[in-house]
């Protein structure tokens, strides 16, 4: 669980900025993204294969 403590002298927009960058640094919104629908196992290994085929042409 991403925490900010908010000073007396900051302001809502900078805590909310400084919330938002360590919940994006967290990977939290990437993770509840892919978790939103059920992924089976066999769908879960051909997506990480495809994603290194990916990455390896690439660097190429």
């Amino acid at each position: 669980m991403s925490q900010v403590v908010v000073g007396p002298g900051d302001s809502f927009e900078f805590a909310l900025k400084r919330f938002s960058r360590k919940v994006q640094q967290a990977g939290i919104l990437a993770e509840a993204r892919r978790r939103r629908f059920y992924e089976s196992p066999q769908a879960r290994r051909k997506r990480k294969a495809d994603s290194l085929r990916r990455r390896q042409r690439r660097s190429r």
